[in-house]
């Protein structure tokens, strides 16, 4: 079991131990870095003919996967090299990055929860062996909890609910709108992007509070 695994564990059991003691409902944040999800035809054209993704570490989520491969992004003003892709490959491409990241690019943000990519921008994917240029897809990803069935039955949560979500200490805020994924393939985890996570002062980790 590697340092992050180790220090889950810790987290939830702290989480556990709190909601059984009555002091609330506690949830472990995911910072989520800029990141692509490719279709099957993209890596292709990207990384080659009958290519597979390489798979580098499992994520929390069930079935989700960090890849050794990365990819560069362009836009109209700039571009981001290094951007990694997550496995395994989804029917539709999706840029997921930050507001700041956006504006370095000069693509238009639109926040969007994962898969609704309809009217979003697009972008240039560059591989080893190609690139691509997508219509749309390029989306800032909307704040959202994950839960299994049976985690949301103890937390009294449901899909598709909105929450707010209380960060403490010397920045704290209360993160609202914040989107409940319950169900098979999720697994306890508030997810945010790099900009959230720096404004409040966020590690990855740490508890944040459920506000009921």
């Amino acid at each position: 079991m590697g340092n992050d695994e180790i220090r889950r564990s810790v987290m939830l059991a702290i989480a556990a131990n709190l909601m059984e003691n009555k002091r609330g409902y506690f949830v472990p944040a995911a910072i989520s870095g800029r990141h692509v999800h490719l279709c099957r035809a993209h890596i292709e054209t990207l990384f080659g003919m009958g290519y597979k993704l390489t798979h580098m570490r499992d994520l929390v989520q069930p079935g989700q996967y960090a890849c050794e491969e990365k990819v560069t992004l362009a836009g109209e003003k700039g571009h981001i090299e290094g951007v990694r892709v997550l496995g395994p490959a989804r029917q539709n491409t999706q840029v997921e990055i930050s507001m700041t990241d956006s504006y370095k690019l000069g693509v238009s943000p639109v926040v969007r929860m994962s898969g609704n990519i309809d009217g979003t921008p697009g972008c240039t994917l560059i591989g080893p062996k190609g690139e691509v240029k997508i219509e749309c897809g390029v989306i800032v990803a909307a704040r959202h909890l994950h839960i299994n069935a049976a985690q949301a039955a103890r937390y009294g949560l449901e899909n598709g609910q909105v929450i707010c979500v209380r960060k403490t200490g010397i920045r704290e805020v209360v993160f609202g709108n914040v989107a409940v994924r319950a169900g098979d393939g999720h697994e306890l985890e508030m997810h945010i992007d790099t900009d959230e996570a720096n404004a409040a002062g966020l590690m990855c980790g740490e508890l944040l509070e459920i506000v009921k």
